[in-house]
This record gives C-alpha cells, sequence and structure tokens, in this order.
C-alpha cells in the first residue's frame, strides 16, 4: 500500500519554489508513512488527505495563474484572501469544501459536475468527522484505510485529466513567449524551464506529462520554431531522465 500511494506524488509539484514548501509535503508524507506503519490508520488518512488538498490548491493556482480572466468570475462570491495569494498554499484559509466548488470550471465537461464535486467534498466531511474529540475510531481496519487512499488517488486522476487542456494551452504560450532566447526571462533553456514553467505553475510530473503530450507542430508558423522544438526536447529530456 505504501508504494501505492507514494503516486500520490504524480499530482504534486516536481519542484517547489521555496524549501519550506517541500519541507511541508514531506512532512505529511513522513506522517502518513509512520502512521500507517504504526497501525494508526486515522491520522495516516488525515495525513493523507491533506496531501490531497494541497494537489488540489495546485490546481487551482493553475487555474489562477493560466486563466486569470475565468478565474476572476468563477472566485466571485469567494473572500480577497485569494487574490492575496502569492502561493498555493495560502488557499487553505477558504474552507477546504468551498475550494472544490472551483474545480467546476475545470471539471465543466463532466456529465454530472455537481455529483462528481461532491464526492471530492465527501472526503473532506470523512476527514472533519475524525479531526475532533468524539471519542470514534472508525478506521480500526487497515482496508477502512486503503479504499479511501485509493478513493483520493483516483480523484486526483480524474482532476488531472480535466486539467490537461488548461495544462497543454499553458505550455504552447510558454513556448511562444520563450522562443526569442534575447527576451525571454532566462538565457539558458533548463533555467527557463525550471522558473517560468515548472515553478511558477507549480507543475506536477503528471503536468509534465501533459505538457509533452502538446502537438508542437500547430506552433510550426512561429518565427523562431527551431527554438520552441529545442525547449521541447530539453523538457522531454529532463523528463526523461529525472522524472521517471
Amino acid at each position: 500500500m505504501i508504494e501505492e500511494a507514494r503516486s500520490i506524488y504524480n499530482y504534486l509539484p516536481v519542484r517547489f519554489k521555496e524549501v519550506n514548501e517541500q519541507e511541508y509535503v514531506d512532512y505529511l508524507w513522513e506522517s502518513f508513512e509512520n502512521n500507517y506503519d504504526n497501525e494508526k490508520y486515522q491520522f495516516a488518512f488525515m495525513a493523507f488527505h491533506m496531501l490531497f488538498m494541497c494537489s488540489v490548491y495546485f490546481n487551482v493556482w493553475q487555474i489562477k495563474s493560466i486563466k486569470e480572466e475565468d478565474f476572476n468570475k468563477i472566485k466571485l462570491g469567494f473572500s480577497d484572501k485569494l487574490d492575496k495569494a502569492t502561493n498555493p498554499f495560502m488557499f487553505s484559509t477558504e474552507g477546504e469544501s468551498r475550494i472544490f466548488d472551483l474545480l467546476k470550471y475545470m471539471c465543466a465537461t463532466h456529465t454530472d459536475v455537481n455529483a462528481l464535486v461532491g464526492r471530492y467534498k465527501a472526503l473532506v466531511k470523512d476527514r472533519n468527522e475524525i479531526a475532533h474529540a468524539n471519542g470514534l475510531i472508525p478506521f480500526r481496519n487497515v482496508t477502512y484505510l486503503e479504499n479511501k487512499v485509493r478513493s483520493i488517488l483516483q480523484y486526483s486522476e480524474e482532476i488531472q485529466s480535466f486539467s490537461k487542456a488548461i495544462i497543454q494551452e499553458c505550455f504552447a504560450k510558454f513556448l511562444i513567449e520563450s522562443q526569442d532566447e534575447d527576451t525571454r526571462q532566462y538565457y539558458d533553456i533548463s533555467e527557463q524551464i525550471n522558473e517560468a514553467l515548472i515553478h511558477y505553475h507549480y507543475l506536477s510530473k503528471k503536468d509534465i506529462s501533459n505538457c509533452l503530450e502538446y502537438d508542437i507542430s500547430l506552433l510550426n508558423e512561429e518565427s523562431n520554431f527551431d527554438e520552441i522544438r529545442r525547449i521541447y526536447a530539453t523538457l522531454n529530456d529532463w523528463y526523461q531522465n529525472e522524472a521517471n
């Protein structure tokens, strides 16, 4: 189960802007692993659910950073804390269930988006019920925890599938804006990828895989298509050598 659960990292950023952000995610994973090994399944679920919530915040951040105009519309009714957020973790100041309402924008093509998001919200209720001193220990059986972990991984993959179009739009824009080495943020291709793409948008391994599925021939009329191909090849080489 530990190795299966570790795939949650596929939906978390491959690199973080700040060291403390990586430390926090790793702390949650260690909490999950230690409580699982010591049969404290209730607390293991709490830690794993927090990892899931982190991945959700990263997805919301991508809407905010990539589809800013649309984000400004769907955030109506939320507090101004969303505007003031300078990193995805700051979304935690909003109610967790409400944050999922922002994902309805991303999942709008689903036949019943309300039911879909309702399943994600149900996990928050499950977590809240065990986060209080209510005298109950519902996670006595490891099977119960394992089923919850598998549900979280399934939901993470679903959300990832809905984010693909946004990520590929982001990647296309990045390639166009990066094709001139004299005007882009960083002259070095690897540094440009790392800072302007991966770090800024908190891309996960799954996100990068979606980037690499983008058909760059659609950009063949750009003035410096050869540089676009070099950028793509550099990202692909990095993914093959390090992310796998």
